[in-house]
This record gives structure tokens, sequence and C-alpha cells, in this order.
């Protein structure tokens, strides 16, 4: 039993969440194109402490997300799905994932849902799925795998609204709740102020969400300044500890885009 005590701690390592208790900055990909496992390979060797696997906003299939978490799980870097719904959190976490970004919680109510889904009894209702790739598919005591997993996954919740904004102060107090992942984009399309990244709104809705995080001992994370680094590292200078930089596709296009202009400056 002791030798299986040993193998799970060290078989559910968290990068995210270690960092983050170390008080150190967080640098996570976006996956949205790419279908095969060598994302997470080259999301490991690119230096990046997690990814997450988008599946809001792209035709990924679960088999697809289950594929590139547990090739993940095995590099070692976090794997974090953002996920459609609520449905479909139980199988995305048995899937591999070590943690869900819950897009568009509005309220405090809506933030427990997504908690009671992600957490087994007593904080949550998760239901025993038997052998999880988290634990290399090994039988262990239930009670030990539930307290080891529970304690490695995360529950990410995203502010794109303003009412979620005014609601921050709740949504963070709720037990299980990690991390607040402001959706930027989303906010301001809210606001009525779409791509206005430098609105006076933007730098409220970020004092006001990470006065939040401090006053329950949660963590702010940044996402939707792909094109504005200068505003993504105000706010890391201001406490935001996780940063989502960009997609895959993002990643590429900006890469041939370089290339492309490199090769035909060469005529200049």
């Amino acid at each position: 039993m002791s030798a299986n005590k040993t193998d799970l701690k060290h078989g559910l390592r968290n990068r995210v969440k270690e960092k983050l208790a170390r008080n150190e900055v967080v640098a996570s990909m976006t996956v949205r194109l790419i279908r095969g496992i060598e994302i997470a390979r080259i999301a490991e060797t690119a230096g990046f402490d997690s990814l997450y696997v988008d599946m809001e906003h792209s035709s990924f299939s679960l088999e697809t997300m289950s594929q590139i978490c547990i090739a993940a799980l095995e590099v070692g870097i976090t794997p974090f799905v953002r996920v459609p719904g609520l449905a479909d959190v139980q199988r995305i976490l048995d899937g591999g994932a070590l943690g869900i970004i819950a897009p568009h919680v509005q309220n405090a109510a809506e933030a427990r849902d997504y908690v009671r889904a992600a957490k087994y009894p007593p904080l949550g209702e998760r239901s025993n799925a038997g052998n999880l790739p988290h634990l290399q598919y090994r039988s262990l005591p239930a009670a030990e795998a539930y307290a080891a997993v529970d304690a490695a996954t995360m529950v990410i919740v995203q502010f794109e609204s303003a009412q979620a904004i005014d609601n921050a102060d709740a949504i963070m107090a709720v037990e299980g709740v990690d991390m607040v992942l402001i959706g930027t984009n989303d906010l301001l399309a809210d606001y009525g102020l779409p791509g206005q990244y430098d609105h006076p709104k933007v730098h409220e809705a970020y004092v006001k969400a990470l006065a939040a995080c401090r006053k329950h001992g949660k963590h702010l994370a940044v996402g939707g300044f792909a094109s504005r680094a200068d505003l993504a590292a105000k706010y890391v200078r201001m406490g935001a500890r996780y940063v989502s930089t960009d997609t895959d596709l993002g990643f590429l296009l900006a890469a041939c885009a370089a290339k492309v202009k490199e090769v035909h400056d060469m005529a200049q």
C-alpha cells in the first residue's frame, strides 16, 4: 500500500498548482487546431506549464481531447479543458483532464454547479469511473483515489460579462473554485467595446476580480491579450499568475507570416 501511495502522489503532480503555490507565473497555450498528441510534447518542449483543449470553440471529439490530455500527463504538463457545458464535465475529467475551464459563469450558483460536477463527494457529485488515466489505470482504494484526484483537479471559472464581474466576490467565495480566467474579448463585447483593450473598464474589471481572488485565497488568470503582451504583463505585475498566451492556430499563423515576410524582404 505504501508503494501505491508514493506512486499515486508522484503520478498526480499538477505543475500549475505547484507553481501557483510558489507564487510563480504559469504559461499556458490553447489547443484548438492540432488533433495529434504531438502538440503536448511541442508545448512541453517550448516551455509551457499547461495547455488547455478548447472544446467550446472547436470541433474536437471527446476521444481527441482525451488523447491530448493523456499525452500531456505523460510529458508532465497540466492538461485543462474548456468545456462546452456542464453536462460534459464528468466525461472530460474521466478522459484525462486535470481541470476544467468553465465558460460564461455568471454567479455563485453556476460556479457551485461546476464544482459539484468536477469534485467527488462530499464536496461534489462526480461519480466513480473506475481506473483513471491520471492514476495510470491502477485500481486503488476509492477513498485514496478520490482524495488524490480531487486535490489535483482544478476548477477554473471564466468571467466574460459585466454580471460576472459584479458577482466576483460571491463567485470566488465558492469552495472548490481555484481560479478565474477573464475572457477579455467576450467581456469587451458584453460592455459594447469590442477590441478596446485600453478602455478603463478593462482595468476596473481586473482590479475587482483580483481583489476577490485575494480575499478568498484564489488566483487570477489573464486571457485574450495575444496581441497585447504589454497589457498581459501589466496584470501579471498587479498579481495575476496564469497567462493564457495564444492558440496553436495563432502561433502557426504568426510563424508562417513572419517567414513569408522574411522571404519577401530578401529582394529589398
